[in-house]
């Protein structure tokens, strides 16, 4: 718990607005277009942040068949509420959610947030030649 915020994993507590705004800024999803980002949230396990007024402040998802694979994506805390342990605090939410208790495998892919993720148990990949990718980057432009 962290004083003057609470944490919803409800899909219809999720402010569109404000994950799309800043999904749509990001290096891994950048220009992904509305519609797009509706589809993925309402097919995921999701996580946000508000602040006691209710005002989104942070996003996660998990995409998942809750049994035995799940994909952390889009993940953020805005800005100006960085630095008072939100990030860890969605993390432990995820972690410990009923829907994802005997998860098999849980990935990632990150650019700059290995040490939060870290915390959590994650680690590189132990079989990096298994894994195989169709990546498509300029899909939203």
């Amino acid at each position: 718990m962290i004083s003057g915020y609470k944490i919803s994993s409800e899909t219809s507590d999720m402010d569109i607005s404000v994950i799309h705004g800043y999904i749509a800024r990001s290096y891994w999803a950048e220009n992904i277009p509305l519609n797009t980002m509706e589809t993925a949230i309402n097919n995921s396990l999701c996580f946000g942040v508000f602040t006691d007024s209710g005002n989104q402040v942070a996003f996660a998802r998990m995409i998942t068949d809750t049994a035995t694979f799940a994909y952390l994506a889009d993940v953020f805390v805005l800005e100006e509420h960085r630095g008072k342990g939100i990030s860890k605090w969605i993390m432990k939410n995820i972690i410990e959610h009923p829907k994802l208790q005997g998860i098999r495998r849980m990935a990632l892919a990150t650019s700059d947030a290995h040490g939060l993720y870290e915390q959590f148990g994650f680690k590189a990949l132990s079989s990096p030649k298994s894994f195989m990718e169709l990546h498509q980057p300029e899909v939203y432009k």
